[in-house]
């Protein structure tokens, strides 16, 4: 007899879009110059507790068999961690370092918009932060004052349609049914509005069910 065992959790992307949203608003502050040079260390003592919750949300997400969320919200939390630890550290080159791995992490999320558009909302929050990347990984090597403010202004970008697709998962959350649009499509639609019959189906090729990965 094979017995499978459910442990329903609650879904961390709200969490983690709202992390996204806060630490995007300070950082975006920054390039604009809301923010004075000399603040920089500050900025990163509150950006630091954004890693401990995306890294939170990126278990979570495993724990929930969602391999492309805790994949996402895992590599923001250590690209959180990396640009906390470079700016509040003040060291040499800093900002020439965070724009290299602002490029790299631009190839990262190329990749990931590609496989996560059934899944919208994380895919909406890819296509605004793929450009940011690219504004802030250009800044850093070039120090152009301009690619600086357009990355400072992506970063509000973010921030707002994070906050919408938290928002929205909430409210679906507590009504049990879509309130604002997120425009789920194939699999993940069909994860949320399909019936039992569709969410056991190739269950025994699932990880956790196979013998090995």
């Amino acid at each position: 007899m094979t017995r499978i065992n459910l442990r329903p959790i609650a879904s961390p992307l709200p969490l983690g879009f709202f992390t996204v949203a806060i630490a995007s608003v300070l950082t975006g502050c920054l390039q604009l110059g809301v923010f004075q040079a000399a603040d920089r260390r500050a900025v990163a003592l509150c950006v630091l507790p954004a890693f401990v919750l995306q890294l939170l949300a990126s278990v979570l997400a495993f724990g929930a068999r969602d391999v492309i969320a805790a994949t996402l919200m895992g590599s923001f939390a250590g690209s959180w961690l990396a640009y906390a630890l470079v700016l509040g550290s003040g060291a040499a080159g800093g900002l020439r370092v965070l724009g290299v791995f602002n490029l790299a992490f631009l190839c990262f999320g190329a990749l990931m918009a590609a496989v996560t558009r059934p899944k919208r909302a994380l895919w909406l929050v890819l296509v605004v932060s793929v450009p940011r990347w690219a504004a802030t990984g250009l800044s850093g090597l070039t120090g152009a004052e301009g690619l600086t403010v357009a990355a400072g202004a992506l970063g509000l970008l973010v921030a707002l349609v994070a906050s919408y697709a938290a928002f929205a998962l909430l409210l679906e959350d507590l009504r049990s049914a879509e309130v604002l649009p997120i425009g789920r499509s194939g699999p993940a639609h069909a994860a949320v509005e399909g019936d039992l019959t569709v969410q056991l189906r190739n269950l025994e090729r699932q990880a956790g069910v196979r013998r090995t990965l």
